[in-house]
């Protein structure tokens, strides 16, 4: 039987991995052993999701937050050499962009591990952004890249990869995968006075926004005009965002609630009219729910999105903001030619993996 270590410590990683465990789950000839780096430790954004989203509990718990860039990832890529030495796995899969995937890809191909990235080939071109550094370093030391649309392929292939010694495959987004089965599953937040489906649902968070005080106070301008003046705005506020607004006096005028699980969050995306957000996957998210988006970015990993007209950057100027809102606000999305894969992605990924390590 091979053995496969998945890295995990971020929200959107805990929702693709419980997919993904479910499909390895069904092969008898693969046993996953998941490390849990603890990168979000706030209990509606870790514990929350292995309760409700049936992921296996971590097998290693390292309980490493709230610390710089470099002490993170420093302190995870010593952890995790342990561990792979200790179980002496197959190969390392990892999950998108954080620093929790960047740890475990540098942790596994130091020691010869093959490693496997799930969500390869995304760019936003812009990189003082984090992420954009985990990814690209993440892809040059994968052996398996798997990657969710055609243009993160074309990506790879412009920086040269045709050229090296590494598998690439055409995976879809499993994302979609676990947006289409957990639907089944949702629950309605607790929110007073919230109209049935009459108000628009807001994400902000990105260290690019909420570090830029001046983007900040821009985009709190923008909601706040657009809760008054358009539809109600909700807003699961992310505790950094909060202590940041908190910090510099800004006022924040919508309805906030606290963060919610996922399962509440697909309840939101189904039922909002729109969705105003600067993350990468819930830009998804309200595509794959057929809700228009507008992004609150200066680029998108995600430019298909913007091809198809489902989605629009905004940037961070609040004149920009309101207008975008307005004139996507009634767009009919759609999805013809199933742009992320049609919700096989999990399965596709769990027999290329059974195959080829």
């Amino acid at each position: 039987m091979k053995k496969i270590i998945t890295v995990i410590g971020a929200r959107p990683q805990f929702i693709k991995a419980s997919v993904v465990s479910q499909a390895l789950k069904q092969l008898s000839s693969i046993k996953e052993i998941i490390v849990h780096t603890g990168q979000h430790f706030d209990e509606n954004m870790s514990n929350i999701f292995f309760n409700e989203l049936n992921i296996p509990k971590p097998d290693y718990q390292l309980n490493i937050n709230g610390k710089s860039h470099g002490k993170m990832t420093g302190e995870m890529l010593a952890s995790i050499e342990d561990i792979i030495l200790q179980e002496q796995p197959d190969a390392l899969m990892v999950y998108g962009d954080t620093n929790s995937t960047l740890a475990g890809a540098l942790a596994a191909a130091k020691l010869h591990v093959p490693v496997i990235h799930i969500e390869a080939g995304l760019r936003s071109f812009n990189m003082k952004m984090p992420e954009e550094i985990n990814r690209i370093l993440t892809d040059q030391i994968s052996a398996i890249l798997f990657c969710p649309t055609q243009t993160a392929i074309d990506n790879l292939q412009a920086e040269g990869f045709t050229d090296k010694e590494i598998l690439i495959e055409l995976s879809g987004d499993v994302m979609q995968d676990s947006a289409m089965y957990f639907k089944q599953f949702v629950k309605q937040p607790q929110i007073e006075n919230l109209p049935a489906n009459n108000f628009i649902l807001a994400t902000l968070h990105r260290a690019e926004n909420t570090d830029n005080i001046q983007r900040l106070q821009q985009i709190v301008h923008a909601l706040n005009t657009i809760h008054k003046t358009i539809a109600p705005v909700v807003l699961p506020l992310h505790p950094r965002t909060r202590n940041v607004l908190a910090k510099e006096n800004i006022p924040l005028e919508v309805c906030v609630i606290e963060p919610v699980g996922y399962l509440e969050m697909i309840w939101l995306l189904d039922h909002c009219q729109l969705v105003l957000t600067d993350s990468g996957g819930v830009q998804k998210e309200a595509f794959f729910f057929k809700k228009p988006c507008v992004t609150m970015r200066d680029q998108t990993e995600w430019v298909e999105l913007i091809e198809v007209g489902a989605n629009q950057l905004a940037g961070a100027d609040s004149k920009v903001i309101i207008d975008a809102v307005n004139n996507m606000l009634n767009r009919t999305i759609s999805d013809p030619n199933e742009l992320y894969g049609g919700g096989k992605a999990s399965a596709n990924i769990a027999q290329f993996i059974s195959q080829h390590i």
